[in-house]
């Protein structure tokens, strides 16, 4: 018979020899003495009624937390306000959020003096278009005989 470890994913497909090894393995474990099958049987019982009295001291503790929380005037909107308040300031001191405001503020700062700079560019040549035109204009009439 071949000796071969299966991982999980294996996707090979059991053999003969697997099969038959699978196959003398019993679910209910037929090694066991009628002793230890009770005494397994037991402690399981033991077990789930730990987690019973477990489940109903979780539900006792619930209830007292919330009427204490009741006491105090502490409202589910409340609490929901000041998780998101607590997370709002969270994210604002990451670094992540402080970089990402430091560029954008730096960003912003260079759109508005580029703005600016074109604002000023546009009325300088608004400026020297009408300077020329009132040249053109006085020159024009000085050239030109009047007509009476």
């Amino acid at each position: 018979m071949e000796t071969r470890q299966q991982g999980f994913l294996d996707s090979q497909p059991l053999s003969e020899a697997d099969e038959d090894l699978v196959s003398e393995v019993s679910l209910n474990n037929s090694n066991m003495t009628e002793e230890e099958r009770e005494e397994i049987l037991q402690e399981l019982t033991k077990l789930e009624e730990e987690i019973s009295t477990l489940k109903q001291v979780l539900l006792s503790k619930e209830k007292q937390h919330a009427e204490l929380k009741q006491k105090l005037g502490i409202s589910p909107l409340n609490e929901l306000r000041n998780n998101f308040s607590r997370g709002w300031h969270d994210m604002q001191t990451s670094t992540a959020y402080k970089k990402t405001s430091e560029t954008l503020s730096t960003a912003g700062q260079k759109t508005s003096a580029a703005f600016s700079n074109f604002g000023s560019a546009i009325t300088r040549k608004f400026g020297d278009m009408r300077s020329n035109s009132i040249g053109y204009s006085v020159r024009h009439s000085m050239s030109m005989p009047t007509m009476r």
